[in-house]
């Protein structure tokens, strides 16, 4: 068992709390810290014993039922199109995942839209709210892309919060020709192939209110940066931003030691999670799907894998993953787990079958 997996399989681990909706039980939630727990020890949700763990866990069903007088805006049609490239995602995913999730964001951006009125009114300063931020993190192939592009859409139908943007963390790598002066190229999407800087100075004026704050545009078709597109962020609402490292903690440097982190700027942050040997298996559909499309066209960086046979592609994209994800998975990425706000866990079918929501 790989490093990951041993990580992600805390089925048995003591002091992880479980929670339980009793079949019999309504409204009453069982915490099970370990196997001598009584199965019978049934308590309301708010009165039930503390745990160890920083995390109140749910299932898939418990979390689906939190929030069932929560309208559903989106349509099949609607998921179609926000669905990623191998994430099946459908509308009763949506339904039973992310209509919650959007309900209890809402409830979020709404909460710190009142805590900053009464700290405003104590410092006697009249300012405007600033973008609530939420981060969306995960590996490769997890389908983080696609958790970000259905929160957009499904917190832009709340009224609290219409204008809602989305950023990918993929503007801020740097171009291909600096990655290879560098000799980063192989190790592309590890936290120091990022303009990290850039992305700092970019959330700082999000998060200081300027009207308008511009960022790169990656294009996956070339592989690199676009030179001279940007994409203009106008003082959002509420602001996505997506991408492999963004719960990476601060490093400070031998040239200054108050380094801060993306993750700094961030109100709420989301963690994809699924186990390794999943998400390998993933990405290589997703390359194979890939090779059939994207890679063909003759533009694509990537063309010279459109030829290969089935066995020659599984076989490249096995040895990718081997060389480059996994290593920044289990090196840079997994390690971040624990920093989030709340952990979605993908069972094999890309379904989310656990729901981690961490205690205030």
């Amino acid at each position: 068992m790989s490093v990951p997996d041993r990580a992600l399989d805390r089925a048995a681990e003591p002091g992880v709390a479980r929670v339980h909706v009793h079949p019999h039980a309504s409204g009453r939630i069982r915490r099970v810290s370990s196997p001598a727990d009584d199965p019978s020890d049934l308590l309301p949700a708010h009165l039930a014993a503390p745990s160890s763990s920083p995390y109140v866990d749910l299932d898939r069903a418990a979390w689906s039922r939190l929030s069932e007088s929560t309208p559903l805006p989106l349509t099949d049609e609607d998921v179609a199109r926000l669905r990623g490239l191998g994430d099946p995602i459908d509308l009763a995913e949506v339904d039973a995942v992310y209509r919650p999730l959007s309900r209890l964001l809402n409830l979020y951006v709404t909460a710190t839209s009142g805590l900053h009125e009464a700290t405003s009114t104590f410092l006697r300063e009249d300012t405007g709210n600033t973008p609530y931020v939420i981060g969306v993190a995960g590996s490769v192939a997890v389908g983080k892309s696609t958790t970000a592009r259905v929160l957009r859409e499904m917190l832009a139908r709340w009224p609290e919060t219409p204008h809602v943007e989305l950023i990918t963390t993929d503007g801020f790598l740097y171009p291909n020709a600096e990655l290879a002066r560098r000799g980063l190229m192989e190790r592309k999407g590890f936290p120091e192939s990022y303009d990290r800087r850039a992305l700092i100075r970019f959330l700082s004026k999000v998060k200081a209110g300027h009207a308008e704050v511009r960022a790169p545009v990656y294009d996956h078709l070339t592989y690199d940066i676009v030179p001279g597109a940007e994409a203009v962020v106008r003082k959002p609402d509420v602001l996505v931003v997506e991408g492999l490292n963004v719960l990476q903690p601060a490093r400070p440097s031998a040239h200054d030691e108050t380094t801060v982190a993306v993750s700094d700027f961030f109100d709420f942050s989301i963690y994809v999670d699924a186990r390794t040997r999943n998400i390998r298996q993933w990405y290589v559909d997703r390359f194979l799907a890939l090779r059939r499309t994207a890679f063909a066209r003759p533009e694509s960086y990537f063309r010279r894998y459109a030829d290969l046979t089935d066995e020659q592609a599984v076989e490249r994209a096995r040895s990718i993953w081997d060389a480059i994800n996994a290593p920044n998975l289990e090196q840079n990425i997994l390690p971040t787990r624990g920093r989030a706000t709340l952990v979605l866990t993908k069972g094999p079918d890309h379904s989310v079958q656990r729901v981690r929501l961490r205690k205030l």
